[in-house]
């Protein structure tokens, strides 16, 4: 399978190396600045799972360089969404799928507006990731997840190659039977991470450490599980305990990567995650307390460049 990585930060680039770990074409289309790192440092892996160089990365800063793309991991933050279609639009008509990693949910319609239902994927992540000063991959989660599944009946077929794909490289890869619920578990999981880590600028670990804290966490699990099945996606009592109980289980140390963000002054995905829902529920006219507080405290620091 011929894949482009479009976003090869730390997430596009780790499962990229993996899958040209296990022998298939990765091309990584990206901007200038990147394109230089990577020449100039390469591109490594350094994890848990084992590390990988992957020599000679082939690097790509417009879609007119690639030829007959199969599919294009798309790895972008939230707020470079806009700043890809165009690129999108043109892979697509060389016959590529498209399965967007992004957090949140607002993308998917999106991108099924610009570039047509047939041509966008269900997909998620979970990985905890970042680069270092080379721009080399440092995982530092025990787990490394990419699930999919088709939003559209003609998309079974790559779904399951895939799938074969995935199971030949060094992560954990899965075929959803059901990838809207699974993307709406992920999203309710990563707003209450997410939101919780950044707003007080803590490690999960000391978030737990204090109940009242810990506890406004859970309020947004609660939420985020209103706010699906108001928008008919069946997440249950089941499925919100669960999210607690991931991140009552996450070692003390981890942390989101919208607070790793913070902590390097990056800019942050707030509005594309917690502002999402929030539009989503005012659709509906639903309240969402415990979110807008979040969505409140974080969005001082959107732009932030220390």
């Amino acid at each position: 399978m011929k894949i482009v990585v479009l976003g090869a930060g730390a997430l596009g680039a780790y499962f990229g190396a993996r899958w040209q770990e296990a022998g298939h074409e990765v091309i990584n289309l990206v901007r200038e600045g990147r394109a230089e790192q990577l020449q100039k440092y390469g591109l490594q892996v350094h994890s848990e799972a084992g590390d990988y160089i992957v020599e000679d990365p082939i690097i790509a800063t417009s879609p007119e360089q690639i030829h007959d793309p199969d599919l294009v991991f798309l790895a972008v933050k939230g707020y470079h969404l806009s700043g890809t279609l165009d690129w999108l639009k043109q892979l697509v008509q060389k016959g590529a799928k498209v399965l967007p990693v992004l957090n949140g949910i607002e993308h998917v319609s999106t991108l099924q507006k610009e570039l047509g239902d047939e041509a966008v994927l269900g997909g998620l992540c979970f990985i905890i990731a970042t680069l270092d000063e080379k721009g080399h991959v440092v995982h530092t989660s025990p787990f490394h997840d990419v699930v999919f599944g088709p939003l559209h009946p003609s998309q079974q077929p790559i779904c399951e190659e895939l799938a074969l794909i995935c199971n030949q490289a060094n992560m954990d890869g899965r075929l959803s039977p059901d990838i809207r619920q699974d993307m709406w578990k992920k999203y309710m999981f990563i707003s209450a991470f997410s939101g919780i880590t950044t707003a007080v600028n803590k490690p999960i670990g000391e978030v737990r450490s204090f109940p009242q804290t810990f506890r406004i966490a859970q309020r947004i699990v609660q939420e985020m599980k209103a706010l699906a099945v108001a928008h008919g996606v069946e997440l249950t009592d089941t499925h919100a305990e669960k999210a607690v109980e991931q991140l009552r289980g996450l070692g003390d140390e981890m942390t989101s990567s919208m607070h790793q963000d913070r902590r390097k002054g990056l800019p942050l995905e707030v509005e594309h995650l917690h502002g999402g829902a929030l539009r989503l529920g005012r659709e509906l006219d639903l309240q969402m307390p415990y979110t807008e507080t979040i969505y409140g405290m974080i969005k001082p620091y959107e732009a932030y460049q220390s």
